[in-house]
């Protein structure tokens, strides 16, 4: 069945067009607080809704508040939170349900929304459906009697509840006393609760990304721009850099010299740190088709074993909690340690760095190289419309592609979830092949693209 609001993160666009209006989070908030209301006459249904620093994250709150209460839930508000954070909180205040609101790393004319359940997971693909079919219905349906209409409230204690929550992710006792961190909050969602954490565990904070005016979010900062933090890192000589994203649901590091630290090697360190101590569960981590081929190699060598699902951490976690993981995430950052969390937290996988960078004291360049990643070439190709992958010559391409690669890479080739763009990404042990195994496909692409 096709979809037409809910994408592979939630329901995103741009602001104040379909599907990213307030007449559509009204109708979210009115469906989706419906189905989730539990069938006890006395019981208050409650959700609980966060957001990042958009300027139009005020329209979509108060488009999904006046839902969900039309409905008969009572609306817990927690102001600029990450996601992870609304995911804990949903969970912590008994919520029937959680909403973000939220374009993660996009530019700030995008939002988009992200619902959670009672457990603090994203939804499922049915429930999705099932939403979609109310808010295409008669919604007036829906409406609560008067005497049923839900109230509103602000939840004060809600960055402080979260602070409290990363920082007992770290070992008893461990604190981060004598480093010097900077931390890159992206104008977004953590640019409170991530340096306060940090603070209050011991370091010395150097804040960059901490001044959000509703259009700088993720503009030339954050996960996704860390130039300015290794600039930052150099300048003042800091241990560690520590950038977030829009919605601070992903990390990237950048050691003491400057050089950047993704994903892989994150999951490398954490899940060997946890196999040796005898808290990896499932002899093994999750991650995606993006990940890089020397990650899996090294795990194998340590013997652990590394599978792979689709991209998107919502199929990263629904594999975890299927086959019993506990570490598990994206190349890009967005780590899921299911022993804290529901989804990604950039500032708990932050922490889990730093527990190794102390307890062993050794430099973050050394704790952070793992393994020496294979040459990987990923390059985007926008489209305006029609179905580029269908073409003959981009299939032609890509055949030859693989036939060039053989055993000895690995060729992943995508749409994204919520752009018009091709993603083709190649990988293997020689560099010039696999330059030129993408260049031809990504020029096959082009091509089909304009027609």
């Amino acid at each position: 069945m096709s979809r037409r609001y809910f994408g592979t993160d939630g329901i995103r666009g741009l602001a104040n067009r379909p599907p990213m209006t307030s007449e559509v989070a009204l109708k979210v908030g009115m469906a989706a607080g419906k189905i989730f209301q539990k069938q006890q006459s006395n019981y208050r249904h409650r959700v609980v809704i966060g957001k990042d620093t958009r300027l139009s994250g005020y329209m979509l709150e108060a488009a999904l508040m006046s839902g969900f209460t039309a409905v008969g839930m009572d609306v817990f508000l927690l102001g600029p939170m990450p996601t992870p954070a609304v995911a804990m909180l949903t969970r912590s205040l008994r919520a029937d349900l959680g909403v973000m609101i939220s374009a993660s790393h996009n530019p700030y004319d995008d939002n988009g929304i992200k619902l959670f359940d009672p457990d603090g997971y994203k939804l499922s693909d049915e429930t999705e459906l099932e939403i979609e079919g109310l808010i295409d219905g008669n919604v007036a349906d829906l409406l609560a009697p008067a005497d049923r209409i839900g109230r509103a409230t602000r939840v004060e204690s809600a960055q402080e509840r979260y602070i409290e929550f990363a920082k007992r992710t770290l070992p008893k006792n461990l604190r981060l006393d004598g480093m010097r961190i900077v931390i890159d909050c992206a104008n977004g969602a953590g640019y409170k609760v991530a340096p306060e954490a940090l603070w209050e565990l011991g370091a010395e904070v150097i804040k960059i990304g901490v001044e959000p005016n509703g259009r700088n979010i993720n503009d030339k900062c954050g996960s996704t721009a860390p130039d300015a933090l290794i600039s930052k890192v150099r300048e003042v000589r800091a241990d560690i850099g520590i950038a977030l994203d829009g919605d601070a649901d992903r990390v990237v590091i950048v050691n003491e010299k400057g050089e950047i630290v993704d994903g892989d090697q994150l999951m490398a360190v954490i899940a060997e740190n946890w196999h040796r101590t005898g808290r990896l569960t499932a002899g093994g981590v999750v991650a995606t088709v993006m990940s890089n081929l020397g990650l899996e190699r090294y795990l194998k060598g340590i013997g652990l074993e590394m599978v792979r699902t689709p991209v998107g951490d919502r199929y990263v976690v629904d594999h975890m909690r299927k086959h019993g993981y506990n570490v598990g995430g994206e190349q890009s950052g967005h780590i899921v340690l299911s022993e804290y969390a529901t989804t990604g937290d950039g500032l708990v996988t932050a922490l889990q760095l730093l527990a190794v960078v102390v307890s062993t004291g050794v430099p973050v360049s050394e704790v952070t190289k793992r393994f020496d990643p294979l040459p990987q070439i990923l390059k985007n190709v926008r489209y305006e419309s029609g179905k580029p992958l269908e073409d003959t010559r981009v299939v032609e391409a890509i055949s030859a592609g693989k036939k060039k690669l053989g055993k000895c890479g690995r060729l992943v080739i995508r749409p994204s979830g919520t752009e018009p763009v091709i993603r083709v990404m190649a990988e293997g042990d020689d560099e010039t092949l696999v330059n030129n195994v993408v260049g031809d496909i990504v020029e096959a692409v082009r091509a089909a693209a304009v027609e």
